[in-house]
Protein backbone atom coordinates (compact mmCIF):
# COMPACT_ATOMS: atom_id res chain seq x y z
CA UNK A 1 0.00 0.00 0.00
CA UNK A 2 1.38 3.43 -0.92
CA UNK A 3 1.99 5.73 2.08
CA UNK A 4 1.11 8.89 0.14
CA UNK A 5 -2.54 9.22 1.29
CA UNK A 6 -1.38 9.34 4.90
CA UNK A 7 1.49 11.80 4.46
CA UNK A 8 -0.60 14.87 5.13
CA UNK A 9 -1.97 13.46 8.39
CA UNK A 10 1.49 12.45 9.53
CA UNK A 11 2.94 15.85 8.69
CA UNK A 12 0.32 17.46 10.93
CA UNK A 13 1.20 15.12 13.80
CA UNK A 14 4.92 15.65 13.24
CA UNK A 15 4.39 19.37 13.61
CA UNK A 16 2.45 18.84 16.82
CA UNK A 17 5.11 16.58 18.37
CA UNK A 18 7.97 18.75 17.17
CA UNK A 19 6.50 21.87 18.76
CA UNK A 20 5.97 20.00 22.00
CA UNK A 21 9.51 18.66 22.20
CA UNK A 22 11.47 21.64 21.00
CA UNK A 23 9.12 24.19 19.59
CA UNK A 24 6.01 26.08 20.47
CA UNK A 25 4.97 25.80 24.09
CA UNK A 26 1.40 26.96 23.52
CA UNK A 27 0.60 23.39 22.52
CA UNK A 28 1.75 22.05 25.86
CA UNK A 29 -0.51 24.54 27.60
CA UNK A 30 -3.61 23.68 25.67
CA UNK A 31 -3.05 19.94 25.74
CA UNK A 32 -2.87 19.85 29.52
CA UNK A 33 -6.03 21.85 30.08
CA UNK A 34 -8.98 19.55 30.72
CA UNK A 35 -12.04 19.91 28.49
CA UNK A 36 -15.19 21.45 29.97
CA UNK A 37 -18.71 22.46 28.96
CA UNK A 38 -19.81 25.94 28.10
CA UNK A 39 -21.70 28.17 30.46
CA UNK A 40 -25.26 27.23 29.53
CA UNK A 41 -26.69 23.84 30.36
CA UNK A 42 -27.93 23.68 26.76
CA UNK A 43 -24.62 24.50 25.13
CA UNK A 44 -21.73 22.26 24.15
CA UNK A 45 -18.07 22.75 24.96
CA UNK A 46 -16.18 24.89 22.65
CA UNK A 47 -12.38 24.62 22.62
CA UNK A 48 -10.43 24.73 19.40
CA UNK A 49 -7.69 22.21 19.08
CA UNK A 50 -4.14 23.49 18.42
CA UNK A 51 -2.45 23.25 15.06
CA UNK A 52 -0.14 20.32 14.45
CA UNK A 53 3.19 19.67 12.89
CA UNK A 54 3.88 19.44 9.21
CA UNK A 55 7.34 18.52 7.92
CA UNK A 56 8.47 21.39 5.69
CA UNK A 57 9.16 21.10 2.01
CA UNK A 58 12.12 22.97 0.49
CA UNK A 59 11.55 26.73 0.37
CA UNK A 60 9.33 27.84 -2.51
CA UNK A 61 9.34 31.25 -4.20
CA UNK A 62 6.98 33.70 -2.54
CA UNK A 63 5.24 36.85 -3.72
CA UNK A 64 7.32 39.99 -3.89
CA UNK A 65 5.20 41.54 -1.14
CA UNK A 66 6.36 38.98 1.43
CA UNK A 67 9.96 38.03 2.29
CA UNK A 68 11.02 34.43 1.84
CA UNK A 69 11.12 32.22 4.94
CA UNK A 70 14.35 31.67 6.78
CA UNK A 71 16.72 29.31 4.94
CA UNK A 72 16.73 25.71 6.10
CA UNK A 73 19.60 24.24 8.04
CA UNK A 74 20.82 22.38 4.94
CA UNK A 75 21.26 25.55 2.87
CA UNK A 76 24.91 25.65 1.75
CA UNK A 77 25.43 29.30 2.69
CA UNK A 78 24.05 29.04 6.23
CA UNK A 79 26.11 28.06 9.26
CA UNK A 80 24.30 26.72 12.30
CA UNK A 81 24.85 28.52 15.58
CA UNK A 82 23.47 28.83 19.09
CA UNK A 83 20.76 31.49 19.32
CA UNK A 84 19.64 30.92 22.91
CA UNK A 85 21.01 29.33 26.06
CA UNK A 86 18.35 28.13 28.52
CA UNK A 87 20.12 27.22 31.76
CA UNK A 88 22.34 24.35 30.59
CA UNK A 89 20.47 23.76 27.34
CA UNK A 90 20.88 25.41 23.94
CA UNK A 91 18.59 26.25 21.05
CA UNK A 92 20.19 26.48 17.62
CA UNK A 93 19.42 28.54 14.57
CA UNK A 94 18.58 25.39 12.64
CA UNK A 95 15.93 24.46 15.19
CA UNK A 96 14.33 27.89 14.89
CA UNK A 97 14.50 27.66 11.10
CA UNK A 98 12.75 24.33 11.18
CA UNK A 99 10.11 25.63 13.57
CA UNK A 100 9.47 28.68 11.40
CA UNK A 101 9.27 26.57 8.26
CA UNK A 102 6.83 24.18 9.95
CA UNK A 103 4.73 27.10 11.17
CA UNK A 104 4.54 28.78 7.76
CA UNK A 105 3.85 25.50 6.02
CA UNK A 106 0.99 24.59 8.31
CA UNK A 107 -0.63 28.03 8.63
CA UNK A 108 -0.10 28.95 4.95
CA UNK A 109 0.86 32.40 6.15
CA UNK A 110 3.22 34.74 4.33
CA UNK A 111 5.42 36.84 6.57
CA UNK A 112 4.75 40.50 5.90
CA UNK A 113 7.58 42.93 5.42
CA UNK A 114 8.97 43.99 8.78
CA UNK A 115 7.17 41.28 10.76
CA UNK A 116 9.60 38.40 10.31
CA UNK A 117 11.68 39.39 13.32
CA UNK A 118 8.65 39.56 15.61
CA UNK A 119 7.42 36.14 14.42
CA UNK A 120 10.82 34.57 15.01
CA UNK A 121 10.92 36.06 18.49
CA UNK A 122 7.48 34.67 19.33
CA UNK A 123 8.45 31.22 18.13
CA UNK A 124 11.71 31.37 20.06
CA UNK A 125 9.86 32.38 23.21
CA UNK A 126 7.68 29.29 22.88
CA UNK A 127 10.73 27.12 22.31
CA UNK A 128 12.34 28.52 25.45
CA UNK A 129 9.17 27.93 27.41
CA UNK A 130 9.08 24.33 26.26
CA UNK A 131 12.71 23.73 27.21
CA UNK A 132 12.03 25.11 30.68
CA UNK A 133 9.15 22.70 31.15
CA UNK A 134 11.28 19.75 30.09
CA UNK A 135 14.01 20.89 32.49
CA UNK A 136 11.47 21.03 35.31
CA UNK A 137 10.45 17.48 34.49
CA UNK A 138 14.08 16.41 34.64
CA UNK A 139 14.67 18.28 37.91
CA UNK A 140 11.68 16.52 39.47
CA UNK A 141 12.96 13.19 38.15
CA UNK A 142 9.72 12.51 36.36
CA UNK A 143 9.84 9.15 34.64
CA UNK A 144 8.17 8.21 31.39
CA UNK A 145 7.56 4.53 30.88
CA UNK A 146 8.03 2.95 27.48
CA UNK A 147 4.41 1.86 27.60
CA UNK A 148 3.31 5.51 27.83
CA UNK A 149 5.37 6.40 24.77
CA UNK A 150 4.01 3.35 22.95
CA UNK A 151 0.50 4.59 23.72
CA UNK A 152 1.26 7.99 22.22
CA UNK A 153 2.76 6.40 19.10
CA UNK A 154 -0.19 4.03 18.77
CA UNK A 155 -2.44 7.08 18.64
CA UNK A 156 -0.25 8.62 15.94
CA UNK A 157 -0.33 5.39 13.91
CA UNK A 158 -4.11 5.30 14.26
CA UNK A 159 -4.51 8.86 13.02
CA UNK A 160 -2.40 8.26 9.91
CA UNK A 161 -4.21 4.97 9.20
CA UNK A 162 -1.04 2.87 9.44
CA UNK A 163 -2.23 -0.67 9.98
CA UNK A 164 1.15 -2.15 10.89
CA UNK A 165 4.42 -0.86 12.43
CA UNK A 166 6.12 -1.48 9.10
CA UNK A 167 3.59 0.65 7.26
CA UNK A 168 4.01 3.40 9.84
CA UNK A 169 7.80 3.33 9.43
CA UNK A 170 7.37 3.63 5.67
CA UNK A 171 5.17 6.70 6.12
CA UNK A 172 7.64 8.26 8.59
CA UNK A 173 10.60 7.75 6.26
CA UNK A 174 8.65 9.24 3.37
CA UNK A 175 8.41 12.42 5.44
CA UNK A 176 12.17 12.52 5.94
CA UNK A 177 11.83 11.66 9.64
CA UNK A 178 12.96 8.72 11.73
CA UNK A 179 11.15 6.51 14.20
CA UNK A 180 13.73 7.43 16.82
CA UNK A 181 12.99 11.12 16.36
CA UNK A 182 9.23 10.57 16.51
CA UNK A 183 9.63 8.49 19.64
CA UNK A 184 11.73 11.16 21.37
CA UNK A 185 9.16 13.83 20.59
CA UNK A 186 6.38 11.61 21.93
CA UNK A 187 8.39 11.03 25.12
CA UNK A 188 8.88 14.78 25.55
CA UNK A 189 5.15 15.29 25.07
CA UNK A 190 4.37 12.86 27.88
CA UNK A 191 6.99 14.54 30.11
CA UNK A 192 5.41 17.95 29.62
CA UNK A 193 1.93 16.61 30.31
CA UNK A 194 3.17 14.99 33.52
CA UNK A 195 5.06 17.99 34.83
CA UNK A 196 2.10 20.30 34.16
CA UNK A 197 -0.21 17.92 35.99
CA UNK A 198 2.14 17.87 38.98
CA UNK A 199 2.90 21.59 39.07
CA UNK A 200 -0.47 22.96 38.00
CA UNK A 201 -3.49 20.64 37.75
CA UNK A 202 -2.90 18.67 40.98
CA UNK A 203 -2.65 21.92 42.96
CA UNK A 204 -6.05 23.26 41.95
CA UNK A 205 -9.26 22.71 43.87
CA UNK A 206 -12.78 24.05 43.43
CA UNK A 207 -14.86 24.32 46.60
CA UNK A 208 -18.61 23.87 46.98
CA UNK A 209 -18.81 27.44 48.28
CA UNK A 210 -17.27 28.73 45.03
CA UNK A 211 -19.73 26.66 43.00
CA UNK A 212 -22.71 28.01 44.97
CA UNK A 213 -21.52 31.59 44.58
CA UNK A 214 -21.11 31.15 40.83
CA UNK A 215 -24.56 29.57 40.66
CA UNK A 216 -26.17 32.56 42.40
CA UNK A 217 -24.35 35.09 40.23
CA UNK A 218 -25.02 33.33 36.92
CA UNK A 219 -28.34 31.55 37.46
CA UNK A 220 -30.08 33.38 34.61
CA UNK A 221 -27.41 32.32 32.11
CA UNK A 222 -27.37 28.77 33.41
CA UNK A 223 -31.14 28.50 33.02
CA UNK A 224 -31.07 29.58 29.38
CA UNK A 225 -32.61 26.82 27.33
CA UNK A 226 -34.75 25.37 30.12
CA UNK A 227 -38.44 24.93 29.27
CA UNK A 228 -41.63 26.51 30.60
CA UNK A 229 -45.28 26.83 29.59
CA UNK A 230 -47.31 30.03 29.82
CA UNK A 231 -50.64 31.52 28.79
CA UNK A 232 -51.69 35.11 28.15
CA UNK A 233 -54.71 37.28 27.49
CA UNK A 234 -54.06 40.14 25.08
CA UNK A 235 -55.91 43.45 24.91
CA UNK A 236 -54.84 45.24 21.73
CA UNK A 237 -55.36 48.98 21.10
CA UNK A 238 -57.31 49.72 17.93
CA UNK A 239 -55.98 51.72 16.22
CA UNK A 240 -52.54 51.22 17.83
CA UNK A 241 -51.50 54.85 17.29
CA UNK A 242 -54.38 56.25 19.33
CA UNK A 243 -53.83 57.11 23.00
CA UNK A 244 -57.55 56.69 23.57
CA UNK A 245 -57.32 53.17 22.17
CA UNK A 246 -54.46 52.38 24.57
CA UNK A 247 -56.49 53.73 27.48
CA UNK A 248 -59.46 51.60 26.45
CA UNK A 249 -57.25 48.50 26.19
CA UNK A 250 -55.91 49.18 29.68
CA UNK A 251 -59.45 49.46 31.00
CA UNK A 252 -60.46 46.10 29.51
CA UNK A 253 -57.30 44.48 30.93
CA UNK A 254 -58.02 45.83 34.43
CA UNK A 255 -61.56 44.42 34.34
CA UNK A 256 -60.39 40.94 33.35
CA UNK A 257 -57.51 41.14 35.86
CA UNK A 258 -60.09 41.63 38.59
CA UNK A 259 -61.82 38.44 37.44
CA UNK A 260 -58.51 36.55 37.48
CA UNK A 261 -57.85 37.70 41.04
CA UNK A 262 -61.38 36.63 41.99
CA UNK A 263 -60.44 33.07 41.00
CA UNK A 264 -62.20 32.72 37.65
CA UNK A 265 -60.76 30.15 35.26
CA UNK A 266 -57.91 31.71 33.24
CA UNK A 267 -58.50 29.47 30.21
CA UNK A 268 -62.16 30.47 29.96
CA UNK A 269 -61.33 34.15 30.44
CA UNK A 270 -58.76 33.93 27.64
CA UNK A 271 -61.25 32.29 25.31
CA UNK A 272 -63.81 35.05 25.97
CA UNK A 273 -61.61 38.13 26.13
CA UNK A 274 -58.22 37.61 24.47
CA UNK A 275 -57.69 39.55 21.25
CA UNK A 276 -54.87 37.24 20.18
CA UNK A 277 -55.21 34.10 17.97
CA UNK A 278 -54.13 32.00 20.96
CA UNK A 279 -57.36 32.95 22.72
CA UNK A 280 -59.28 30.05 21.20
CA UNK A 281 -56.72 27.73 22.91
CA UNK A 282 -57.11 29.41 26.26
CA UNK A 283 -54.21 31.78 25.60
CA UNK A 284 -51.70 28.90 25.46
CA UNK A 285 -48.28 30.08 24.30
CA UNK A 286 -47.02 26.51 24.22
CA UNK A 287 -43.81 25.07 25.65
CA UNK A 288 -41.09 27.69 25.36
CA UNK A 289 -37.36 27.68 25.90
CA UNK A 290 -35.91 30.38 28.09
CA UNK A 291 -34.43 32.96 25.77
CA UNK A 292 -37.07 32.61 23.02
CA UNK A 293 -39.29 35.56 23.96
CA UNK A 294 -38.21 39.17 24.24
CA UNK A 295 -36.39 39.75 27.53
CA UNK A 296 -38.96 42.17 28.97
CA UNK A 297 -41.85 39.77 28.31
CA UNK A 298 -39.96 36.73 29.54
CA UNK A 299 -39.00 38.53 32.76
CA UNK A 300 -42.67 39.21 33.46
CA UNK A 301 -43.53 35.53 32.99
CA UNK A 302 -40.60 33.93 34.81
CA UNK A 303 -40.90 36.09 37.90
CA UNK A 304 -44.22 34.31 38.53
CA UNK A 305 -44.61 31.13 40.51
CA UNK A 306 -46.26 28.19 38.71
CA UNK A 307 -50.04 28.75 38.70
CA UNK A 308 -49.68 32.49 39.34
CA UNK A 309 -50.90 35.27 37.00
CA UNK A 310 -49.46 38.72 36.43
CA UNK A 311 -51.03 42.16 36.58
CA UNK A 312 -51.60 43.78 33.15
CA UNK A 313 -48.28 44.42 31.39
CA UNK A 314 -47.86 46.73 28.42
CA UNK A 315 -45.87 45.62 25.37
CA UNK A 316 -45.77 47.00 21.84
CA UNK A 317 -48.77 44.75 21.03
CA UNK A 318 -51.00 45.89 23.84
CA UNK A 319 -51.71 44.87 27.44
CA UNK A 320 -51.09 41.27 28.54
CA UNK A 321 -52.11 39.24 31.53
CA UNK A 322 -49.69 36.32 31.80
CA UNK A 323 -50.03 33.05 33.66
CA UNK A 324 -47.14 30.64 34.26
CA UNK A 325 -48.27 27.02 34.13
CA UNK A 326 -44.94 25.36 34.94
CA UNK A 327 -41.20 25.81 34.44
CA UNK A 328 -38.08 23.71 34.61
CA UNK A 329 -35.64 24.77 37.26
CA UNK A 330 -32.15 23.99 38.42
CA UNK A 331 -33.20 21.07 40.57
CA UNK A 332 -32.42 17.40 40.72
CA UNK A 333 -30.42 16.09 37.78
CA UNK A 334 -30.48 19.48 36.03
CA UNK A 335 -28.90 21.12 39.08
CA UNK A 336 -26.28 18.38 39.33
CA UNK A 337 -25.34 18.87 35.68
CA UNK A 338 -25.15 22.64 36.13
CA UNK A 339 -22.88 22.28 39.15
CA UNK A 340 -20.57 19.98 37.23
CA UNK A 341 -20.38 22.52 34.44
CA UNK A 342 -19.61 25.24 36.98
CA UNK A 343 -16.87 23.08 38.50
CA UNK A 344 -15.31 22.61 35.05
CA UNK A 345 -15.54 26.33 34.27
CA UNK A 346 -13.92 27.36 37.55
CA UNK A 347 -11.24 24.69 37.18
CA UNK A 348 -10.32 25.95 33.70
CA UNK A 349 -10.14 29.51 34.97
CA UNK A 350 -7.88 28.53 37.86
CA UNK A 351 -5.84 26.26 35.63
CA UNK A 352 -5.11 29.02 33.11
CA UNK A 353 -4.11 31.47 35.85
CA UNK A 354 -1.89 28.97 37.67
CA UNK A 355 -0.22 27.78 34.48
CA UNK A 356 0.66 31.35 33.50
CA UNK A 357 2.00 32.02 37.00
CA UNK A 358 4.08 28.83 37.02
CA UNK A 359 5.57 29.50 33.58
CA UNK A 360 6.44 33.05 34.66
CA UNK A 361 8.04 31.67 37.82
CA UNK A 362 10.30 29.12 36.12
CA UNK A 363 11.29 31.67 33.51
CA UNK A 364 12.14 34.26 36.17
CA UNK A 365 14.54 31.95 37.99
CA UNK A 366 16.13 30.63 34.79
CA UNK A 367 19.31 31.90 33.20
CA UNK A 368 18.37 32.70 29.63
CA UNK A 369 20.77 34.20 27.11
CA UNK A 370 19.16 35.08 23.78
CA UNK A 371 21.56 35.59 20.89
CA UNK A 372 19.12 35.87 18.02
Amino acid sequence: MSPRPSLRRLSVLLLFLSFLSGGCGWFSRSKAAPPGPALSTSEAARDAEPRHRRTPTPPQPVAASAPAPLPRRDAPDVLDRVIAVVNNDVITLSELQDTLAFYLSETKEAVKTGEEGALKQRLLDRMIENRLQLQEASRDQIIVEDAEVDEQLAEVRKRVNARTPEEFEQIVKAQGATLEGIRKRARDQVLIQKVIRRKVAFRISVTEQEIEQYLVENREKLETGLSYQARHILFAPTPPGSEAAWDAARGRAEEVWASVRAGEDFVELAKRHSEDPTGKDGGDLGVLKQGELTPEVERQILRLRPGEASAPFRSRLGFHIFKLEWREGLTGETLAQAKQQIRDILFRQKYAARLEAWLAEIRKRAIIDIRL
